[in-house]
């Protein structure tokens, strides 16, 4: 298979772009809120497992009084 000259190339490029269903303002907006309120749900899960699962290493080996 030849390669495209650069002229194609870039007709290809736009023709392919053209394709692509870009989200609206709306969607993008509603999807950020989405991504940082999983991040916070993550976080305070993790959180949570941490200091839970250090308690039970600290309950298990004694070092708690």
């Amino acid at each position: 298979m030849s390669k495209p000259s650069p002229i194609e190339f870039a007709r290809q490029v736009r023709q392919e772009v053209s394709k692509v269903t870009w989200p609206s303002r709306r969607e993008t907006g509603v999807t950020t809120v989405m991504v940082f309120i999983m991040v916070v749900v993550a976080s305070l899960f993790f959180l949570v497992a941490d200091i839970g699962l250090s308690k039970l290493v600290e309950f298990a080996l004694g070092l708690g009084a």
